[in-house]
C-alpha cells in the first residue's frame, strides 16, 4: 500500500509539473498594424496594458496571447500618442502619458497631458495639462501617498500631482534631467529615473520633507545604451529596457551602484517592460523601421510582447 502511494504520489507530482509548464507564460502578440508601442504596465491579475504612437490602448486579458484595443483615440478622450502607462490599483486608475509625436503614424499636434482612465470601465475621469509648451510626458511613478511624478523628456523636468490637486507643480527641474525616461519608486520609496540620451540611471534625492534636492549618478556594472522604461521588482531590484542595446536587464541597486544582469538580447529596441510575479513582459517598439532607411516602407508587423523568465535572486556582487 505505501508502495502505492508512493507510486500516486510520484504521478501527481508529475501532473503538477506538466500543469506548471503548461501554465508557462507565452509572448502576447498584439492585434493591429503598424503600432509602435511604447509604453507598459501590469496590474496584480496579469492584466497588461500597452500604450502606443496611435493613440490606442491595448489590453491583454490575463491568459491570452492577444492584446486586443482597448481605448481608442476619439474627441472625447483627446488621446494623442502615447508614451506611458501606469496601472495604479489603489486608486483603482490607469494614468497615460499623452503628447504629441511628430513620427509616422503618431498624432502630431495637440497639448501634453498626464490622464486618467477607470480600470474597469475604461471611462477617462481626469486630465492634467503640462505646463510647458516644450513638454513630452514620458513616464509616472506613484509614491506611497498617491502623488503622481511625471517624467517630461521635453523640458527635462519631474512634475508631481498631489491626490485631489487640480494642475501640476514642478517638483524637479535640472539639466542632468534633459532626457528623463522611466521613473519609479524603490520599496523603500527612493525615486529612481533614467535617462535616455545620456544612457545614465540616477537617484532622485529627497529632504526628510519630500523636496528635490538634487541628483545622484549611478555607476552601472556595464555600459547601457538608450535606458527606457524602468520598472521595480522588489527591494532596489527593477527590470530596464535597453532600447539602442536591443535587451531587457534586472537592475540591482546597493549604494550609488547599479548591478546589470542582462534577462534577454537581440530584441529590436524594446520600450518598456513590466513584471508580472516570475515573468517580464517587454514589448519591441521597432522604431527603426521610422528611422532605418533600410527598413523604411517594409512591413514591422507584426508587435509583440515577450514574456522573459525572471530569476528568483538577484546577482552576486
Amino acid at each position: 500500500m505505501l508502495r502505492d502511494r508512493g507510486v500516486i504520489a510520484a504521478a501527481l507530482l508529475c501532473v503538477a509539473v506538466s500543469s506548471g509548464h503548461a501554465r508557462a507564460a507565452t509572448d502576447v502578440v498584439i492585434d493591429g498594424s503598424g503600432i509602435y508601442p511604447e509604453s507598459l504596465t501590469s496590474s496584480a491579475d496579469g492584466t497588461l496594458y500597452i500604450g502606443s504612437v496611435g493613440g490606442v490602448i491595448y489590453r491583454a486579458l490575463p491568459g491570452s496571447a492577444r492584446a486586443e484595443p482597448w481605448i481608442r483615440r476619439d474627441a472625447h478622450n483627446g488621446l494623442l500618442s502615447i508614451y506611458g502607462v501606469l496601472a495604479d490599483e489603489r486608486s483603482h486608475t490607469l494614468w497615460v502619458c499623452s503628447s504629441p509625436a511628430p513620427l509616422p503614424g503618431g498624432v502630431a499636434h495637440g497639448t501634453p497631458s498626464v490622464m486618467r482612465f477607470d480600470l474597469s470601465t475604461a471611462a477617462k475621469i481626469g486630465e492634467w495639462t503640462l505646463p510647458d509648451a516644450k513638454a513630452i510626458c514620458d513616464d509616472i511613478a506613484i509614491d506611497r501617498g498617491g502623488t503622481a511624478f511625471i517624467g517630461d523628456i521635453g523640458s527635462g523636468e519631474i512634475l508631481e500631482l498631489r491626490p485631489r490637486a487640480e494642475s501640476l507643480e514642478i517638483f524637479a527641474h535640472d539639466p542632468a534631467l534633459k532626457g528623463i525616461d522611466g521613473i519609479t519608486f524603490a520599496q523603500d520609496g527612493t525615486l529612481y529615473v533614467d535617462n535616455i540620451t545620456k544612457n545614465q540611471l540616477l537617484r532622485v534625492n529627497r529632504s526628510p520633507q519630500g523636496r528635490f534636492t538634487g541628483l545622484t549618478p549611478l555607476a552601472t556594472s556595464e555600459p547601457i545604451g538608450g535606458p527606457d522604461g524602468l520598472r521595480l521588482i522588489a527591494g532596489h531590484r527593477f527590470v530596464l529596457a535597453e532600447g539602442r542595446k536591443g535587451r531587457i536587464d534586472e537592475v540591482t541597486i546597493s549604494g550609488d551602484r547599479a548591478t546589470i544582469r542582462v534577462l534577454k538580447s537581440g530584441l529590436m529596441s524594446p520600450t518598456a517592460a513590466t513584471v508580472v510575479g516570475d515573468t517580464v513582459y517587454a514589448v519591441e517598439g521597432k522604431v527603426e523601421y521610422l528611422f532605418n532607411p533600410a527598413l523604411r516602407g517594409k512591413d514591422p508587423d507584426p508587435f509583440v510582447v515577450r514574456a522573459i523568465p525572471l530569476p528568483r535572486s538577484a546577482p552576486k556582487r
